[in-house]
């Protein structure tokens, strides 16, 4: 079999190749080196790595471990994305396919019959010719075995540029997915946050129920015995239903919550009913938070990474479609086996092969080409954009958490100093009532300012919890287990 001999000029594009189209260089944008809000009480201002990962164990919580652990294995959105992880692999795996030359392997039978009415071939194969006699059989049937191959010479890195474009998207499903498992765990921690917080604001509306329970019990004796008022105790009934009123709200929002973490977990809520049949105080963050400098957000939040892959692909798009307004160039052969006689078939005189090599040049298309490059180049400048706006809300994000965190601290050192004088209000309140100094004016006042005051810090520490959440998501990094 002969060896097809490429010209120099050819030969050199191949070991060479003709790269066109624009280069790709990771933005380095502008940042500020510390936060504004940086010096916030529970935060550290570390310049190493800021190390958010797992930190949710700080809340010293095994039931919020563990729910964790099972969302983000059980979590049927994380499980959608792996499979478009796979599937982008997939069709990275395809493009890939294209740099390589094309196999493929045939052998049949074949059998043909030529008409010697044909006014082209007819003469060939009957005796009417001028020699009078046949010069090919009409009936001609043969075997044959081979082998098609096909190349393209990507000399203009046309395709190199489609796989380079399919390997980014393949690294935007993976970190789409770690986005998305920081998403689910917040969200985790939060419901979890919330049906505790119910749990426990429920525990002092029922607390404040027996309070005033009592209290009315002391009012009716106090009636008794003449020194109490029919207004003292319409007051005493009317504060015992308000308060019990706000239980069955409470037990709303303490499902609503149970049944959001079970849908996160892929469970039914009959399961996580069960595992959560105890009720727990709402837990304590006692950890440190690392805000480390703006200048990691670039590499650990998953929305700026995607939008900086976002531009990488285009750019690789864009290169495509410059390289497609170039020659492209084509190798061919068909190496294979032919014989009328099957046990002739592999014999050395069998042989047959053919070899080409061709040029493709669209140089007229009425700018079509010309337009797909602008549409890229228009692309680009969009995801420029984009990144830009992705890592301004970043830092935005980050500052006014910052700043949340340490006012929502601030909030709840307030109230707890407010509900520890509200306590002592409620005790006075009571004994003078008892010994007939005060009406009943005062103490259901006492009471009424206590039960705010309760609800209110709880609140704050549920909110500070939050936006700790808050605060921890927005600094990003891999939460994966």
């Amino acid at each position: 079999m002969k060896l097809l001999k490429l010209s120099p000029l050819v030969a050199a594009l191949v070991l060479s190749g003709c790269a066109v189209g624009p280069d790709y260089e990771i933005p380095n944008p502008i940042m500020e080196t510390e936060y504004l809000n940086q010096a916030v009480p529970g935060t550290s201002p570390s310049t190493g790595t800021v190390n958010t990962d797992t930190w949710w164990y700080q809340f010293n919580d095994q039931t919020l471990n563990q729910l964790v652990v099972d969302a983000q294995q059980q979590n049927i959105p994380l499980k959608i994305a792996a499979e478009r992880i796979k599937a982008a692999q997939a069709y990275q795996n395809v493009i890939e396919s294209f740099k390589l030359p094309t196999v493929s392997l045939g052998a049949g039978y074949s059998s043909l019959g030529l008409s010697e009415n044909d006014p082209l071939l007819g003469p060939v194969v009957s005796s009417t010719n001028p020699l009078g006699m046949a010069l090919i059989d009409s009936n001609q049937s043969a075997f044959h075995a081979g082998a098609t191959i096909a190349w393209e010479l990507d000399l203009f890195n046309r395709i190199d540029n489609q796989v380079q474009a399919a390997a980014i998207r393949k690294e935007q499903a993976d970190i789409f997915r770690e986005g998305l498992t920081t998403m689910i765990t917040s969200e985790v921690i939060h419901n979890y946050l919330q049906m505790r917080g119910a749990q426990e604001r429920k525990a002092i509306a029922q607390s404040m129920v027996a309070d005033q329970t009592a209290t009315l019990d002391l009012v009716k004796r106090m009636l008794k015995s003449g020194y109490g008022s029919e207004l003292d105790l319409a007051r005493a009934k009317a504060m015992l239903a308000a308060t019990k009123s706000i239980v069955p709200q409470l037990e709303t929002a303490e499902t609503a919550h149970r049944q959001r973490l079970a849908i996160l977990l892929g469970e039914s809520p009959s399961q996580m009913q069960a595992r959560l049949s105890h009720t727990r105080p709402l837990p304590v963050f006692n950890g440190i938070i690392p805000t480390g400098l703006p200048s990691d957000l670039l590499q650990r939040r998953p929305d700026i990474r995607i939008a900086e892959r976002e531009m990488a692909a285009i750019n690789a798009e864009l290169g495509a479609a410059v390289a497609n307004k170039y020659p492209k160039f084509y190798l061919t052969g068909a190496p294979g086996v032919l014989a009328k006689d099957f046990d002739d078939l592999f014999s050395a005189d069998s042989t047959a092969w053919i070899a080409n090599i061709g040029v493709s040049w669209n140089v007229f298309d009425g700018g079509r080409n010309d337009a797909l490059v602008d549409i890229q180049e228009a692309r680009f400048k969009s995801s420029a954009l984009s990144y830009q706006h992705a890592v301004n809300s970043a830092i935005g994000e980050v500052e006014t958490l910052l700043h949340g965190y340490g006012n929502s601290q601030q909030y709840l050192a307030l109230v707890v100093e407010s509900k520890d004088e509200t306590d002592i209000a409620v005790r006075k309140a009571k004994s003078l009532y008892a010994a007939g100094l005060a009406d009943y004016l005062a103490v259901l006042d006492a009471q009424r300012q206590q039960h705010i005051m309760a609800d209110r810090v709880l609140a704050a520490r549920l909110q500070t919890a939050n936006v700790a959440v808050g605060l921890n998501k927005a600094l990003g990094g891999d939460w994966a287990l």
